[in-house]
């Protein structure tokens, strides 16, 4: 049996050292160490398994894996355990078979699952249900519903749309057209970035937004919805988006038409490295970006927490980078 068989062997003066090291490791303050001693001092088990179940196959999310099994390492040095990422990935974004690997991940019994939402409402009785089975569930990059009390991993959404907005806004001079590629419409973290976009971009009368894109997530449709834009607007001078699909998208749509550099492109993220190729090359001027791994790491130290019954703040803001030709090689090492 995976996860639930509880271990006594581990020397508990190792064992608190290395729940310490996993709390400092990741910046934690005040609180969370002595809880981590509470814990160690309750009980642990031999295995965990937490699955993450994302918006849809995407390179970004590949980042989020990568920093959930770099915590999951981390923690099995610390603690003696074993954890396992159970990675679950929806081949496209469509909220009933993100529901559909949800039930199945629940069927499974694992020791928590972490999602990034789709839909907050269609997929609210798929997260009650799972709640009652009394499997912990954590939200990253998104935002739950509120009464469901599931701790979002996340940052400032709104704040990351106006970095960009006033990104884009001071290239321009206050002044000209301009396009935002939407993500999947109802998944939270993008109607939160598109909402401020708009609001961002109303505040200053010398900017119109002219022309919208919805690319679902997905690069080759933000792709084709650039290139549509594109042509339909000769005149338009930039472009901002929500997701991490539309960087990659727009990027290439302005580089294949000829329009580096004459149409300006603040975008968001820094995964994957073709965001900060495109930097790198002019092509997008800027990047206010979200960090996927960082989420990972607080994704797995998270449901760690719950399932050992510890209290979990209402949400874990990751914070957001700023990238420009400027810093760009920084980024690019890690």
């Amino acid at each position: 049996m995976m996860g639930h068989e509880r271990e006594a062997s581990i020397p508990r003066r190792e064992l608190l050292k290395g729940m310490t090291a996993t709390a400092v490791a990741l910046g934690a303050s005040g609180g969370l160490v002595p809880a981590l001693n509470r814990t160690a001092e309750a009980a642990v088990m031999k295995s965990y398994r937490f699955v993450i179940v994302p918006k849809v196959v995407h390179p970004w999310f590949d980042a989020v894996v990568d920093g959930a099994k770099a915590q999951a390492k981390l923690m099995e040095e610390a603690t003696g355990s074993k954890f396992v990422i159970d990675y679950r990935a929806p081949s496209k974004a469509d909220v009933v078979l993100q529901n559909t690997i949800l039930e199945q991940a629940a069927a499974t019994k694992p020791d928590g699952i972490t999602l990034d939402l789709l839909d907050a409402a269609g997929n609210r009785t798929v997260l009650q249900s799972i709640q009652r089975l009394g499997i912990p569930v954590v939200a990253f990059d998104s935002v739950a519903p509120e009464d469901l009390h599931i701790t979002s991993i996340q940052n400032d959404f709104a704040e990351q749309a106006r970095i960009a907005d006033d990104l884009l806004i001071k290239l321009l001079g206050g002044k000209g057209k301009v396009a935002i590629m939407q993500g999947f419409p109802t998944a939270p973290n993008h109607r939160i970035r598109y909402l401020a976009h708009k609001a961002n971009f109303a505040k200053y009368p010398g900017i119109q937004v002219v022309a919208e894109g919805i690319d679902n997530d997905s690069i080759e449709t933000a792709h084709r919805q650039a290139i549509a834009i594109l042509a339909a607007h000769p005149d338009l001078n930039g472009f901002v988006d929500c997701d991490a699909a539309g960087p990659i998208g727009v990027s290439l749509a302005i580089k294949e038409a000829g329009l580096t550099g004459k149409v300006l492109h603040v975008g968001l993220d820094e995964s994957p490295k073709e965001i900060l190729q495109y930097i790198r090359q002019g092509v997008m001027q800027a990047s206010s970006a979200t960090k996927p791994l960082m989420q990972g790491q607080w994704a797995v130290l998270a449901l760690w927490m719950r399932k050992s019954g510890m209290p979990l703040p209402k949400s874990i803001d990751t914070g957001i980078w700023v990238i420009t030709k400027d810093n760009v090689d920084t980024y690019w090492k890690t």
